[in-house]
This record gives structure tokens, C-alpha cells and sequence, in this order.
């Protein structure tokens, strides 16, 4: 499957506030995570919402207890929010890669969080 063309990762992590696991599939840019080696480069859009999506928060409140599943590998990440001119680059590239993401910034006040998901170490 694929969002605006982009391949789909599937993100697990643990709730911010239930300690619970929780999923989210998420668009993804391997040509801008291609710059960092077992990286994988995500966009917490919320479809341009004013708020950020509930999987970011969780991010950012349990970093440590992040994995992905693509290629039918599950994969331990630590996510790193891109800011300043390297998030500005990456921003430049998403939107020529997937327009829509573009149009966010036409409804929505807020920084939509780009984030590089490092892998840390491989899970079965």
C-alpha cells in the first residue's frame, strides 16, 4: 500500500499517557533517509490538523519504545525531529516528492514535525 505514492511503514510505540502499545502506518521517504543509513524519514502531518498526531506525541514522550514494521521486519528506531535547515531541506524534498504534504501548510498554523526514525538494534 501506499499514501500520496509513498511507501507505508508501520510504527509501534507505547502511549504517552495509557502505557499502552499502540499503532500507527504512516507515509514514508526513503530517498531522504537514504542520507542516513537504517534511517527511516516520517512527516507527523495529522493530515494538516492543528494539532499534532496522537503517534507523535507518543514519540516524544517514550522514545525509547519505538519500532517499525516495513518489509516485514520489525526494527528498533530512536526517532530524531528534524529542525533548522536540515528540516527545512527535508521539507523542500517531501513536498516535491508528494505534493499534498504542501497543502498542509495552507490549513494548519502549526510546524508539521518531520522525524528520522534511527534504527537502534534489529527485533525478531
Amino acid at each position: 500500500m501506499r499514501v500520496q505514492g509513498r511507501p507505508l511503514v508501520a510504527l509501534e510505540m507505547v502511549g504517552a499517557k495509557s502505557g499502552s502499545r499502540r499503532q500507527a502506518v504512516v507515509g514514508s521517504f526513503p530517498e531522504i533517509a537514504a542520507a542516513v543509513p537504517s534511517s527511516w524519514v516520517v512527516v507527523a502531518s495529522n493530515s494538516g490538523s492543528a494539532r499534532h498526531p496522537a503517534w507523535f506525541l507518543n514519540l516524544a514522550k517514550k522514545p525509547d519504545q519505538v519500532w517499525i514494521t516495513t518489509s516485514k521486519r520489525r526494527v528498533k528506531v530512536r526517532p530524531e525531529t528534524l529542525e533548522g535547515a536540515e528540516r527545512d531541506r527535508a521539507w523542500q524534498e517531501i513536498t516535491s516528492l508528494a505534493p499534498g504534504y504542501g497543502r498542509y501548510l495552507e490549513i494548519t498554523d502549526r510546524v508539521i514535525p518531520i522525524i528520522r526514525l534511527r534504527q537502534e538494534t534489529k527485533v525478531a
